[in-house]
């Protein structure tokens, strides 16, 4: 018996109720994976300084307050 189709008889075997986790596994193993791009990486870089550090600017409120600030500036 081949792995698909040993997946296949193991899902077969899954109750209705349990489907929806064996979906959202295979969905993250399936999704695509992405390359980061340099402007990524540095930007990921600098927010890894700012924690280290203790610098840049932290806001405290619900996201809905925090898009409102980035929409008037």
């Amino acid at each position: 018996m081949s792995n698909r189709e040993r997946a296949i008889q193991l899902l077969n075997a899954v109750p209705d109720y349990k489907i929806g986790y064996v979906i959202a596994y295979l969905q993250g193993i399936t999704a695509e994976e992405y390359e980061l791009n340099d402007e990524t990486i540095e930007a990921i870089k600098e927010a890894d300084n700012m924690v280290e550090n203790g610098t840049g600017q932290h806001f405290k409120g619900s996201t809905e307050d925090f898009f409102n600030t980035l929409l008037e500036g």
